[in-house]
């Protein structure tokens, strides 16, 4: 019986928004929830910061109120995280 290796924050966040694709987005909790489903409140910060970087990386893109943020290091409230946009 092979255990399986948890998920990165970083590759939850990749595989998350690659599997909605384009024009769809995840919220936070839900790459949390992959990283560790009992604990995941624990792994939000780090989801966002996570986010951060990927974003501006050009990966995946930051939205609030379905728009991308304009800064990645001040944007402030709830954000979803998708593709970016084509």
């Amino acid at each position: 019986m092979s255990e399986q290796k948890p998920l990165s924050v970083r590759d939850a966040i990749l595989s998350l928004t690659a599997a909605k694709g384009a024009g769809k987005s995840i919220a936070p909790e839900d790459a949390a929830k992959a990283v560790s489903p009992e604990h995941f409140v624990r792994v939000l910060k780090d989801v966002r910061a996570e986010a951060v970087r990927l974003h501006k990386a050009g990966l995946i893109t930051i939205y609030r109120k379905g728009k991308p943020i304009e800064d990645p290091d001040t944007f402030k409230g709830v954000y979803r995280l998708g593709l970016p946009p084509a």
